[in-house]
């Protein structure tokens, strides 16, 4: 199982009145830190949708919150492939403290369908991708 780790700092934008990460930038970071495994495997989406056709869109999220992110924080985001399917990929990502005790902060299992970038529909993850992918 591959674990893809993308570095995030959390800047004031990211922050409540209390200096606390906001619920919803959390699945902010999930998303860049899966872009981002795309490109170190040399993919890019706007590629993918032009070349391809395909594009993704979430279709499931489950998230949990375990412990606060707050101002200036040293973060990572930890993911892994939990399951892909033939059109889906569900993606099991964490989101923990940037240090020895990487103390986890949030969770989430982010379900992906491939769809074709014309039709709006759901479409077959090419067999290359899907073997890229695990």
């Amino acid at each position: 199982m591959t674990v893809h780790q993308f570095p995030v700092r959390v800047y004031y934008e990211d922050t409540d009145a209390g200096g606390v990460v906001y619920h919803t930038n959390y699945l902010k970071y999930f998303e860049r830190a899966r872009t981002e495994w795309l490109r170190s495997l040399g993919l890019s989406q706007a590629r993918l949708a032009k070349e391809e056709g395909l594009i993704f869109t979430v279709v499931e999220l489950d998230t949990a919150f375990h412990r606060p992110a707050r101002l200036d924080d040293s973060l990572v985001v930890c993911s892994t492939v939990a399951a892909a399917g033939r059109v889906a990929v569900l993606f099991s990502q964490e989101i923990r403290r940037d240090s020895a005790e990487g103390e986890r902060l949030a969770s989430g299992n982010v379900k992906v369908a491939c769809i074709d970038a014309a039709a709006f529909r759901p479409r077959r993850l090419p067999d290359w991708l899907i073997e890229e992918l695990a």
